[in-house]
């Protein structure tokens, strides 16, 4: 049997601006977009090529609203990894991300933490 992580579900207040945001800023695909009601859209994004994607799920409720960007308690919450962090840092930065850091060197790599429009924060990294 082969098993693997098909997508992870990031809550957001607004599914057309994080659309534009991952789309437009950060490059992803998006994979799906489907009317399920009124309100309620089936909508996913990925990295060009990825195996796993990202169900933006429209927040319902005080509780979910609550978690909007801070769904690991402040903590990274997503690794974006790229053979080009340079060519990927200065595109992000043009197109309007946010970077809490300037670029570091760690053992394990070139990383920097940027946010999304809602908060949620993100490594950008290239390993070595």
């Amino acid at each position: 049997m082969t098993s693997f992580i098909s997508a992870t579900t990031l809550v957001v207040p607004d599914y057309d601006e994080a659309i534009s945001f991952y789309v437009n800023v950060l490059g992803f695909e998006l994979l799906e977009d489907v009317k399920l009601g009124a309100k309620k859209r089936w909508v996913k994004v990925a990295p060009v090529g990825a195996q796993t994607a990202i169900l933006l799920a429209l927040a319902e409720g005080n509780a979910q609203s609550d978690a909007i960007g801070n769904q690991t308690g402040g903590r990274v919450s997503f690794f974006l990894q790229t053979d080009d962090f340079e060519g990927d840092h200065e595109r992000f930065v043009a197109k309007g991300a946010r970077f809490l850091e300037m670029p570091r060197k760690e053992p394990y790599g070139i990383v920097a933490v940027f946010s999304d429009p809602f908060g949620n924060l993100w490594d950008l990294i290239e390993p070595n």
